[in-house]
């Protein structure tokens, strides 16, 4: 297996975004989940906040993907159709696919699409999350409509998926909607969570595939317990699903790879580890958000540490929970 196009080993080593600290602020406790795009000849990441109470969900724009400023809070607490106005996490919107073309945002039926899943109680991920979808004609991509019923629930799903949905990823091909997400066989003790795929052909109405998951944990490994948080993309006639193993202690990035989006194979080892102790990814570096740019391959990740006497927030289990970078080439040196 080849995977010197997709590897990123060179890291940022310190934030490029961090919660902020602040009472009352959506990110008061930390930030995750990036999603990073290209848009109107800037940068933006969309990315979520956890407060104490819940998920909400902002962007952010950067002009040369290190240095970021928030913009505005997108999708909000108290909104919605009731099963999503207590916690809400974004995580994808419709994009080009092909890793080495730019970012950019994708419209159908002259719309963006973005895909998100919430949970039903307050706190920490509490309850069993749904899948749900939502528009906008808004150019500036602050505005959007959320559909009110969701798209898949964990009560419609196989046993594996029966504890509830999480990160999706949503890929438009041959005029087909795939729709990639992970999933928990239960919500309370050590569940596993694997990842599957649905598919549409109007983003509204889903057939989950009959063979999921398609990426399954590796007993006595270090994806055993998880193989969460898929962002596939293409590279001429192969796709690479970078994606993240957990195995009860750290959590580090790996990469699968198919020719037919159904059928994946899994390079053995991570391809970000966690770092040494006290470095800014030294429990966990995981949920990937790869993008191309002048050549070079930017990948995403939320990293966390323990938490330090002077960060600026400490989130559930007194952790620091970041999100930072790495890239394909040596490009951080002059930082």
């Amino acid at each position: 297996m080849d995977i010197q196009p997709y590897v990123t080993p060179y890291k940022y080593g310190k934030p490029v975004l961090t919660g902020s600290g602040l009472a009352g602020h959506f990110d008061y406790n930390a930030v995750d989940c990036p999603f990073v795009f290209r848009h109107n000849k800037q940068f933006y990441m969309m990315y979520v906040g956890f407060d104490g109470i819940g998920y909400q969900t902002a962007l952010a724009t950067s002009r040369d993907l290190l240095n970021w400023e928030h913009l505005a809070v997108i999708l909000r607490r108290d909104e919605g159709a009731g099963w999503d106005s207590v916690n809400i996490a974004g995580t994808w919107i419709l994009k080009e696919n092909r890793i080495d073309a730019p970012p950019v945002l994708k419209k159908w039926n002259n719309k963006y699409w973005l895909v998100y899943h919430a949970y039903p109680n307050t706190g920490y991920e509490e309850g069993s999350a749904k899948i749900g979808i939502a528009w906008t004609e808004d150019e500036d991509l602050l505005t959007w409509h959320r559909c009110p019923d969701p798209i898949l629930t964990p009560e419609e799903g196989a046993d594996w998926e029966k504890g509830g949905l999480y990160k999706e990823c949503l890929v438009e091909h041959d005029n087909k909607f795939y729709l990639f997400y992970n999933a928990k066989n239960k919500n309370k003790g050590r569940w596993i969570e694997q990842t599957g795929v649905a598919f549409s052909t109007d983003l509204v109405h889903w057939e989950r595939y009959e063979h999921n998951p398609v990426l399954q944990v590796s007993p006595e490994r270090w994806d055993s317990g998880f193989v969460s948080d898929p962002c596939v993309l293409r590279n001429g006639d192969q796709w690479v699903m970078y994606y993240f193993g957990f195995n009860y202690k750290q959590a580090q990035e790996g990469l699968a790879l198919s020719r037919d989006l159904f059928h994946w194979d899994k390079y053995p080892e991570p391809i970000i580890t966690v770092g040494e102790e006290g470095s800014i990814d030294s429990i966990f570096a995981h949920k990937p958000s790869v993008i191309t740019h002048d050549g070079v391959l930017y990948h995403f990740y939320c990293s966390c540490r323990l938490f330090k006497e002077g960060d600026p927030t400490c989130n559930y289990g007194k952790e620091f929970r970041t999100i930072t970078v790495a890239a394909s080439h040596p490009v951080f040196n002059d930082e």
